[in-house]
């Protein structure tokens, strides 16, 4: 599903207080004072010295485990209603809190680095006169500033002059948008003449009136006011914060927007707390834990209650008490609060602590994943945030940018049909282009047969490269002899004269009226009358020339539909041949060009200069009129051939997207290019087969229009599809398809589109792109990933993971982030269970021990046992154990994660039933054992610490069980923790029960030999025994019948998936153009983009300063340039002197 949107529909209103319009005096930093305007200043970090400790503890007692300890710990510094010492609270509260704080600490120190190293750059700032050094975080509103070649724009700044001819400058936005090519900015002329004079820019006094901060990268609208007169402003005379300065010697700006209030740092938006779905859960949980808790607490104060007053009075003579000193009432009260208290581990704290261990240690393993590792620009994954990554496991939704993600946005000239014979097809060694002094020693091509009919002369074959050197708005740079570097409009054009230049036809240069090639090692130049320019309507471009022989040619290439609608009828089997062809390439998803000619004759042309002349200046609907101009003399061409480009994917990316569609993970494609564009990637991609039926393209706005149900649907939408009333509609129409691909998007439209599904699905989302205008996208997702590729950096600061190239998304979502949920999941239901064996203990001996909320355990066994006894095993399992070896090969596998199977609610009661139905069997198998128990010499062995450490050893024996039944991939690691945990449980018990220990603690420690006294008698080893096979053994039952009779997945066994490409055959052809906007025949024509040379050599940009697109530079080898009469269709007529009307004349009409 292919959905374009346009317009401009913006969610965001305006709040109180914020400003309605800007004012900006040049030079007067007074005056823009008063505004309180944002300085240039950024800060990301969140703390200092000062506020860390109140605001870092602030923010953790906000999580409500936290504060529930802490009400814990003062509860028990109460001596009436406490059991246990303090220490068993604040030791693990503390060690929560530490460690939080330090990787809190260690993250925002971080932050100020980053912070530091952007506000601490230079800048030259004009203050008092001169120029001097400033850091950015001093530059203010109303400065200006002068840029150096290859400097970052500081802040946003309206372009004052610069060293080009005309106030021209050329920037690289690839912080901003992703893309790599230049474009072109122009001053006001009025300030296009102040220069680098230093004098006469402070005199500058200039004010601008402009519109308020805001996000839209590509608008801007403002008036400057100087010197009595009005100027508009506009986004084509604005360097934003975040571009660089390219091909310019240096310029001078007038900063308008600063710091925060950049539209830079305004479209990142705001840096949201992402959360997991499991972390959601938990917090209920919890709340419900702790709702259990109370309830538990009330049972038993409510038994103390009328314990008190049936049973507790016989007891008042043995304390020689005359009258209860405390009525019934308030003794449950006291007792409830006493349980609450020895309860409490049913919600551990250690919990916490275990968590972060477990996902730093899997942010770990994908910082260390070699196969992670793209050693050509060494850079390894990163996980930039530890708190995400068992959400990896549960994805259901990707949506993905285009340019520089899925693709290289590099452009390969892979094959061609000329005259009805292909090439390229045939796959021969590399050509060897050696005979051409001016070749390109990056390209390649495969097939000898073309390089031998170029030197064969065959005429059609010379005419094809001809075309492709000559119709073009490429602007070439030659640094040194024979080095040319082509700057172009769009990487198609590129790569088409790139093959020009390599099979002989060297585009060398171009002046306004010139166009000149080197055709085979010879100097020709061609004349260049007219460019009929490029636009979305007409999808073609074409240009007149005049050769040196005097002949008139009209060279066109442009979309196949387009151009064979415009042949000449003699045509008609070479077009049938070459849509054949055609056929081929689109079925290999490459983006084709049709290419045509036509012979001029002189009075025809001639004829229709003077319409054009007229047309050209007419006051009412000129476009309407040129257009129809322009068709008729595209009538009549001949067909030479048709080019075939390879929009070169990243590697493994269609077989990525194959094995993630596998794993039942939904692909978007939100791409701010055109629909042709989009739908060719999404067949180079395997997005698009010929499995799926028919593309349709919609274009509609009712729900009957829209709720159409195809398999494959594309969906041609207005911007108002994103409104209240049509959301659930194309929420439900996209997610019937198989593919979904919004073209014409913005980089808010990209935020918005991911919030619709995360509002209206529920379903967890990951944005992956690689430039700045991706960065909503990836901050609204829960979770970003960014590409660390040639764009810039912008998406890889924002994201919460990061690797180098798309295919490692696949190792990321399903071998990290299957296996961090499948061994959260097991963490989670193994630590509540062995949990609530543990703590249920003592409710059970409150019904025996008269509800005085005494203790089964003594306190050293509550205090370690969390903490030492079973917290390594249990680590140990959630950060090394495996459920399949082969996630990549079978990513069915992955389908557990994204319906939540493994940890829910009702797996938690599962898991809580089993520790409650566990400390049912701990308490009463020993207690029924040794009602009637003698130890070996006769004597009585039912004494209650000996009884306590009977349970306690059951317990420890029990859990270590069970986790041995619930690793799934057995590690040295495992082993070891698990016997060593063990043997240092027998350790410390036989220690703190030894005289050594007592002797130094005797206060602590007081029940000498208690360990050996017990553990020495076979009867205790039998009800041990007896104990840990019946809790384990109904488990180990449970298993094997749910594993007959209710297989999961993996009991299942995975299933061969077959990953294999689906060859595209389909009649559709890309129809592919070259722009996304009005092409740039007006700059090159009029000549102010090109310096009037003064060597051999001089540089000329391409770009139109009207428009924003692909900007670069030119070398002409001419020495002078006539004054060509030109006009802003982008053509040049003849220099005649009978003509009778002149571009001059009709302006003087």
């Amino acid at each position: 599903m292919l959905v374009p949107w346009r317009g401009d529909w913006n969610p965001r209103s305006k709040s109180p207080g914020q400003e309605e319009e800007r004012h900006v005096r040049a030079n007067d930093r007074d005056y823009n004072e008063r505004f309180s305007y944002a300085d240039n200043h950024i800060k990301t970090a969140k703390y200092n010295v000062f506020t860390f400790l109140p605001i870092n503890l602030f923010e953790q007692f906000q999580r409500f485990a936290n504060a529930y300890f802490l009400v814990l710990l003062i509860l028990q510094l109460i001596p009436e209603i406490s059991s246990l010492s303090w220490f068993t609270t604040i030791v693990p509260l503390v060690l929560v809190l530490a460690i939080t704080a330090v990787k809190d600490a260690t993250d925002d120190y971080f932050r100020h680095k980053s912070d530091q190293q952007v506000n601490t750059r230079q800048s030259q700032v004009l203050i008092k006169g001169k120029l001097q050094n400033e850091k950015w975080m001093n530059v203010r509103v109303g400065d200006i500033i002068k840029l150096e070649n290859n400097q970052f724009v500081a802040a946003d700044l309206l372009l004052l002059s610069s060293s080009e001819p005309y106030g021209l400058c050329y920037i690289e936005t690839a912080e901003l948008d992703g893309e790599t090519n230049l474009k072109v900015r122009q001053a006001l002329t009025v300030t296009s003449d102040l220069g680098d004079d230093v004098a006469k820019l402070a005199d500058f006094n200039g004010e601008v009136i402009c519109e308020p901060p805001n996000n839209k990268l590509d608008k801007f609208t403002g008036t400057l006011f100087w010197k009595d007169n009005k100027y508009p402003l506009d986004n084509e005379k604005m360097l934003l914060r975040g571009c660089v300065l390219r091909n310019t010697e240096w310029c001078f700006g007038l900063v308008i927007f600063a710091g925060l209030q950049t539209k830079l740092m305004q479209n990142c938006g705001r840096t949201k707390f992402k959360r997991t779905s499991i972390d959601k859960l938990m917090n209920t949980l919890v709340l419900w834990i702790f709702g259990f808790l109370i309830c538990m607490g009330i049972i038993l104060a409510i038994g103390n209650t009328i314990w008190e007053q049936k049973v507790g009075s016989n007891f008042w003579e043995y304390l020689q008490w005359k009258e209860l000193t405390i009525s019934a009432v308030f003794s449950g009260f006291l007792t409830f609060w006493s349980y609450v208290i020895i309860l409490n581990t049913v919600v551990p704290i250690s919990l916490y602590v275990s968590v972060e261990v477990l996902r730093l240690g899997h942010s770990y393993f994908i910082n260390w994943d070699r196969r992670m590792y793209y050693s050509r620009k060494a850079t390894p994954a990163e996980a930039r945030t530890t708190t995400l990554n068992e959400e990896l496991g549960q994805v259901e939704f990707i949506f993905s940018d285009k340019t520089g993600t899925l693709t290289q946005n590099i452009m390969v000239f892979n094959k061609c049909s000329i005259n009805g014979k292909t090439y390229g097809t045939l796959k021969t060694p590399c050509v060897d282009f050696s005979f051409n002094p001016l070749m390109d020693r990056k390209f390649r091509f495969h097939d000898s047969s073309l390089v031998e009919a170029i030197k064969l002369e065959e005429p059609l074959v010379q005419e094809f490269f001809r075309l492709l050197a000559l119709c073009h708005t490429i602007m070439p740079e030659e640094r040194n002899e024979g080095e040319l570097v082509y700057q172009a409009q769009s990487p198609d054009e590129g790569a088409l004269v790139t093959a020009a230049r390599n099979f002989g036809f060297v585009f060398r240069s171009r002046t306004p009226e010139t166009i000149t090639l080197y055709e085979m090692g010879q100097a020709v130049t061609y004349q260049l009358l007219a460019i009929l320019d490029f636009n979305n309507v007409r999808k073609r471009m074409s240009v007149i020339v005049r050769n040196p022989k005097g002949q008139l040619k009209l060279y066109s290439k442009g979309a196949d539909t387009i151009l064979f609608d415009r042949l000449d009828p003699s045509n008609e089997e070479l077009m049938f041949t070459t849509s054949e062809h055609l056929n081929e390439f689109a079925g290999e998803g490459l983006r084709t060009l049709a290419l045509a000619y036509k012979d001029l004759d002189e009075d025809v042309f001639d004829e229709w200069m003077k319409k054009l002349l007229f047309a050209s200046t007419a006051l009412e609907n000129r476009e309407e009129k040129l257009g129809a101009l322009y068709e008729e003399i595209e009538q009549g061409m001949m067909l030479l051939g048709a080019t075939a480009i390879e929009d070169k994917l990243q590697e493994g990316v269609p077989e990525t997207i194959a094995c993630l569609t596998l794993a039942n993970i939904k692909i978007w494609v939100l791409t701010g290019d055109k629909l042709e564009t989009a739908m060719n990637i999404g067949y180079s991609c395997n997005m698009l087969r010929d499995d799926m039926n028919e593309v349709f393209i919609i274009s509609g706005h009712t729900m009957v229009e829209m709720a159409l149900n195809v398999r494959f649907v594309c969906c041609y939408l207005k911007a108002h599809a994103l409104e209240a009333d049509l959301e659930q509609i194309l929420v439900d129409v996209a997610c019937l398809c198989k593919t979904v691909i919004c073209c014409r998007v913005t980089p808010l439209q990209k935020a918005l589109v991911v919030e619709l599904i995360k509002r209206h699905k529920r379903a967890v989302t990951l944005a992956i792109g690689d430039g700045a205008n991706d960065v909503s996208m990836i901050k609204t997702a829960h979770i970003g990933v960014g590409i660390s590729g040639q764009e810039g950096m912008q998406a890889v600061l924002a994201s919460d993971y990061s690797f180098a190239q798309f295919r490692y998304l696949q190792r990321l979502l399903l071998v990290h982030g299957r296996w961090s949920y499948h061994r959260m999941c097991n963490f989670l239901c193994y630590f509540f269970y062995k949990n609530f064996a543990f703590t249920l203990v003592h409710f059970w001996y409150g019904f025996l021990c008269g509800f005085s909320a005494q203790t089964v355990y003594d306190q050293w066994f509550i205090t370690l046992f969390n903490i030492v006894y079973t917290s390594l095993p249990v680590l140990a399992m959630g950060l090394f154990d495996q459920v399949s070896l082969y996630s990549l090969r079978y990513p069915n596998l992955y389908r557990p994660g994204q319906l939540n199977q493994l940890f829910n609610k009702r797996k938690f009661f599962t898991c809580t039933l089993q520790g409650v139905c566990t400390s049912f069997i701990l308490f009463f198998i020993p207690y029924g054992a040794f009602m009637s128990a003698v130890r070996d010499d006769g004597a009585h062995i039912s004494d209650q610490q000996a009884f306590a450490v009977t349970i306690a050893t059951s317990l420890v024996i029990v859990v270590s069980a069970q986790i041995g039944l619930d690793t799934n991939y057995w590690t040295a690691v495992n082993h070891f923790f698990i016997w060593g945990s063990l043997a240092v449980y027998f350790a410390i018990l036989f220690a703190m029960h030894s005289d050594g220990i007592f002797t130094i603690f005797p206060n602590q420690f007081p029940f000498i030999g208690t360990a050996r006294n017990s553990l020495n008698q076979k009867i205790v080893w039998l009800v041990i025994l007896l104990t840990t096979v019946v809790c384990i053994m109904p488990m180990v039952a449970v298993r094997f019948i749910k594993a007959d009779l209710y297989p999961t997945h993996t009991d299942k066994g995975p299933q061969e998936q077959n990953f294999r490409r689906v060859r595209r055959t389909s009649s559709r052809r890309s129809a592919y153009a070259f722009a996304h906007q009005q092409g740039y025949g007006e700059l090159i024509t009029s000549g102010k983009n090109m310096k009037i040379p003064t060597a051999s050599t001089s540089t000329y940009p391409l770009s139109s300063p009207a428009r924003g697109n692909s900007v670069v530079k030119n070398s002409v080898v001419s020495g002078t340039t006539d004054a060509a009469e030109t006009n802003s269709t982008g053509f040049r007529r003849e220099s005649d002197q009978n003509q009778e009307v002149t571009v001059e004349d009709l302006e003087a009409r």
